[in-house]
């Protein structure tokens, strides 16, 4: 009897790793003006002085976080050639879903003796957090460089930002440099914060603008030859998977999904090569896939207000106003054993932000003094993909 793998013969990867998300490429093409200006906002570490702090902004998948991989790798390799610079140590932190509290007590475990107690997580505050921190970089010295990713999801970012730039000045270390590399989707990251923390900070600011066609066709034929097996992947497949990145979001992520995905395809239907029509099947499973990760992501109550709103499409009730939505929220809610937001200004703070991450379209009303202004709003996607992922999401809570 034949096994579930039995008749899975020869791949057409030579290295498929090269195509997922958390390769890192030995060289960074397409993004010479970015690292020349990092390169010059981090030299002054290699003479032991205190390093620049660094501010990255763009939107997801153009090279944000790839760059800052290679400059640090390629930073520590030069400082150990430098007898100027101090010995550098590179602490990276996402702050997605995490307090300051949670992002400072983090950076103090990491830097804690390894037969240290962690500190606690309850008992003290961020204050005391921030002094234990201080304790640590004065005891350990050299240079920090702080890479925080995703700083804009922090809500109290400017005591982060006002704290550590400030650190030695304020005599809270001695011994040791702090510099913060910042990394943020959003563009008007900066215009949100106080006004003394913009006066602290004196950052490089590197802005990362999406790639076109012919970059991203660079950057897929570097993974195509070393993903591949020599002929496997047309030349127009890769030039179709940019060009439609290219189209659409810039994005180098997007664009090797495609080339990923179109490449699955191909295999699965025991074809030897990946042509233009694997790539334009690709773009709809990618597109479908990225869109139920993008719903998971919501909390559950805007995942409701979403499935509330999928509800009223299938019967021909959009656009609605909120109250209408609140009304089979509320339904959707209840059914899911949840307790339902109790305000209506509460399900347009969802909506508000569902419009602008992208789900909702929303109509401006004005029927002047009889009928007064008002928003309605209408799904930007299928409401197939949003019943079909909340069922998923339902059968596995």
């Amino acid at each position: 009897m034949s096994g579930p793998f039995s008749d899975v013969g020869n791949t057409i990867f030579e290295n498929k790793s090269v195509l997922t998300e958390s390769y890192q490429p030995d060289t960074i093409l397409e993004r010479d003006e970015e690292i020349e200006a990092y390169s010059h906002a981090l030299q002054d570490i290699l003479f032991g002085r205190e390093p620049e702090n660094i501010f990255l902004y763009g939107k997801a998948g153009l090279g944000k976080t790839a760059v800052t991989t290679y400059m640090m790798n390629e930073l520590l390799a030069e400082v150990d050639t430098r007898p100027e610079a101090d010995h550098v140590h590179i602490h990276k932190i996402n702050c997605n879903g995490r307090t300051l509290f949670m992002v400072v007590r983090e950076l103090v475990n990491e830097l804690l003796p390894e037969n240290a107690s962690p500190f606690p997580k309850r008992g003290l505050g961020t204050g005391d957090a921030f002094d234990e921190l201080y304790a640590q970089l004065d005891r350990i010295g050299g240079t920090h460089l702080f890479v925080i990713d995703e700083i804009d999801h922090l809500e109290d970012v400017n005591t982060l930002l006002y704290e550590l730039p400030r650190a030695r000045a304020n005599d809270h270390i001695s011994n040791a440099f702090v510099g913060i590399v910042g990394i943020s989707n959003d563009y008007t990251f900066r215009q949100s914060l106080s006004p003394k923390v913009k006066d602290t900070l004196m950052e490089t600011e590197i802005s990362f603008s999406p790639y076109d066609a012919a970059e991203l066709q660079t950057i897929l034929q570097y993974r195509a030859d070393k993903a591949f097996r020599d002929g496997v992947c047309k030349q127009s497949a890769i030039a179709k998977a940019a060009a439609l990145a290219a189209q659409d979001m810039g994005n180098a992520r997007q664009a090797i999904d495609f080339l990923r995905v179109g490449s699955e395809v191909a295999e699965r239907t025991g074809e030897a090569h990946v042509t233009d029509e694997h790539i334009e099947r690709a773009r709809g499973l990618v597109r479908r896939g990225r869109l139920e990760n993008k719903i998971r992501d919501q909390t559950e109550h805007a995942q409701y207000i979403l499935e509330a709103i999928a509800r009223l499409a299938e019967t021909d009730d959009l656009p609605a106003r909120s109250k209408a939505v609140q009304t089979v929220y509320e339904t959707v809610a209840d059914s899911h054993g949840a307790t339902p937001l109790t305000t209506l200004k509460s399900v347009q703070d969802h909506l508000s932000d569902l419009q602008m991450l992208g789900f909702l379209i929303r109509h401006e009303r004005n029927h002047g003094r009889s009928g007064g202004q008002y928003y309605e709003y209408e799904l930007n996607l299928d409401q197939e993909i949003i019943l079909e992922t909340r069922a998923e999401i339902a059968r596995h809570t």
